[in-house]
């Protein structure tokens, strides 16, 4: 398959993919791990062999220059999402091979399987407007949601205290890091590389709650609304099909 997009240092981009013939990649606590620690391990310049990097301080080793800067990303069972900003030429293709290549060895030893864990390449858009950036911050940590309240993206959710709560108790995402929770996974995080559209962590929690309760029949529509319908027809093409 040929990527329709080409990668730029300085670019913004979500990237995103799924498990091929939609099944899970993610089905215990250990694998969600794995991955958020892959995602800080890969993001450099450096090799790694997991075994000598384990341990309390795994979220600290100097794995070399970045590739990429993570601006949030979420697990979700069978898919994944992840904000990404090049900030070396040909850095997100490069972190992107390590970190799916190193989650299907690990996947497939595990489980006993052989062959492709991802359907295909991976799947990305450029983000090159400062509305729909800041739309995929809330985009991105809602997908949860959906865990306990499968209709939120069709109509407001209709219990906000049980979903935020949801959200803030979700380990396999950057909320937590965003709202301004201190654990290592933190370092994952490049956010100084995107533009500072929260002054505060109240601000964060407010575009999310934001956007958790909005309705397609309501005029006051958040004002990004029109600039991410593209992009999420595109994910909802991928991930339905």
């Amino acid at each position: 398959m040929i990527r329709k997009i080409t990668f730029a240092p300085g670019e913004y981009y979500h990237v995103y993919n799924r498990g091929v013939e939609k099944r899970d990649i993610f089905t215990s606590e250990e694998d969600r791990k794995r991955f958020q620690r892959l995602l800080y391990l890969c993001n450099g310049e450096k090799p790694i062999i997991y075994r000598l990097v384990q341990g309390p301080t795994l979220y600290s080793k100097d794995m070399g220059k970045k590739m990429t800067a993570v601006g949030a990303y979420v697990l979700m069972p069978n898919h994944f999402h992840v904000l990404l900003k090049e900030t070396k030429e040909g850095g997100i293709t490069e972190f992107m091979r390590k970190l799916t290549t190193g989650y299907t060895m690990y996947f497939n030893k595990k489980y006993d399987r052989v062959g492709h864990l991802f359907q295909g390449i991976f799947k990305a858009q450029h983000v090159s407007r400062d509305e729909y950036l800041k739309y995929l911050f809330a985009y991105i940590h809602l997908n949860p949601v959906k865990s306990v309240d499968p209709d939120w993206e069709k109509k407001r959710v209709r219990d906000h205290e049980k979903a935020k709560a949801y959200l803030k108790g979700y380990q396999y995402s950057s909320y937590t890091d965003l709202i301004g929770k201190k654990r290592p996974e933190g370092a994952i995080l490049g956010s100084k590389e995107f533009p500072g559209y929260f002054n505060s962590k109240v601000e964060f929690e407010d575009l999310v709650d934001e956007w958790m309760n909005y309705e397609e029949e309501e005029s006051g529509r958040p004002a990004s609304r029109d600039e991410s319908e593209e992009g999420e027809n595109l994910m909802a093409q991928f991930l339905a099909e």
